[in-house]
């Protein structure tokens, strides 16, 4: 089988689980964050530095390459792990919350929805079919059912017509999709409405999907609300498959989000903030930019062992930053990911030593003294 998943050890305290995810690219240990490659890239890092850095699946987004270069010219390259030279897992978002966040940009109808180009204005059509078309030429090892993503807020009825044409569209991925060692996913939705996630769950389980990922969550809502939707969701999910929780990736709702029995991650988030003169410490954010920094000659974390914080001080890659050094965001780049990467290797031992909840709340106690 070229896709499998095993579950090898449960936190008798909570519903933390180790998994192993096993792909035609390799393995890889859960729970896990994957780093986000939108174009076939982990912006600023090559892909032996993000290895180096703890990335073993990494995610990148089928609207954006869709877009550019073009999934038929990925294809004709060899698949997208020869064309980024990426030989672990990739997982790749069927691009349906980018289209459903251009807002006026795109029309939704039951055969599928039709938006603008956000780089030049021209019009194109997404449908199941073409989502699952464009997936299998990139030719991910995961690939993401096409779906609508309700926003946040939006009214019950909104969430449960999004939920309904979401099932009806996983029927539709499913019956299109043509490649064996591609494994989908489908997409649980509902809105924070707590029936709605149940009915969806209910329904995209019949479909007997390998995975089930959690998606219309950390789309602005409070995290106490998103914490809710997944007390409510976890439990009603497959326990021999993995859990996917879409677009969420700060250090606290991965503790959080394990805790409740969440397998896999992701989120710009890590590389978003780096680029903008803010990293991750045990204490929280930093913004290494800011001028208290300038003569700051200690690392950005003193507790971390990445490449950036062994070598450099805070107060040269605040100079980077503020004389626009490509250098300064690569190096804050690599930190926030190792950070992240190696939060979630913490993690994992937690949950073989089966003391994920005293983890969480020691992580969580110190995390947010900022």
């Amino acid at each position: 089988m070229a896709f499998s998943y095993t579950v090898t050890k449960t936190d008798p305290h909570c519903r933390a689980r180790l998994g192993l995810l096993s792909t035609p690219h390799g393995t890889v240990e859960t729970p896990v964050f994957m780093p986000v490659g939108t174009q076939a890239t982990v912006k600023t890092m090559t892909p032996e530095e993000v290895r180096e850095a703890g990335g073993r699946i990494v995610l990148s987004n089928t609207y954006h390459l869709y877009l550019r270069p073009g999934c038929e010219l990925v294809r004709d390259a060899g698949g997208l792990h020869r064309f980024m030279h990426w030989d672990g897992p990739i997982l790749t978002d069927s691009g349906g919350f980018q289209v459903f966040s251009l807002g006026p940009l795109r029309r939704v109808s039951e055969e599928g929805v039709t938006f603008r180009s956000h780089i030049d204005g021209s019009e194109h059509f997404f449908s199941p079919e073409k989502a699952m078309e464009a997936q299998m030429a990139l030719g991910s090892d995961i690939a993401m059912a096409f779906d609508e993503c309700a926003p946040y807020p939006c009214s019950r009825e909104y969430a449960q017509e999004a939920l309904s044409r979401t099932t009806r569209w996983a029927g539709r991925c499913l019956a299109a999709h043509r490649r064996e060692d591609q494994a989908v996913f489908g997409i649980v939705q509902g809105g924070v409405y707590p029936d709605l996630r149940r009915a969806s769950a209910a329904e995209l389980v019949d479909f007997g999907f390998p995975g089930y990922a959690i998606g219309g969550l950390s789309v602005g809502e409070p995290k106490e609300l998103m914490y809710e939707m997944l007390d409510h969701t976890v439990p009603l999910l497959p326990v021999d498959k993995p859990r996917y929780l879409m677009g969420v990736g700060s250090p606290d709702c991965l503790v959080e989000g394990v805790a409740r029995g969440v397998d896999m991650f992701d989120c710009v988030l890590p590389t978003r903030i780096a680029r903008n003169g803010t990293v991750l410490t045990r204490r929280g954010k930093l913004i290494v930019r800011n001028a208290e920094y300038a003569r700051d000659f200690t690392p950005l974390d003193p507790e971390c062992g990445c490449y950036t914080c062994r070598h450099y001080t805070r107060a040269y890659v605040r100079h980077l930053i503020k004389a626009g050094e490509v250098l300064g965001i690569r190096l804050t780049t690599i930190h926030n990911l190792h950070f992240v990467l190696s939060l979630m290797e913490e993690i994992r031992q937690a949950v073989r030593e089966e003391r994920m909840i005293d983890f969480a709340r020691k992580f969580l106690h110190e995390y947010q003294k900022v």
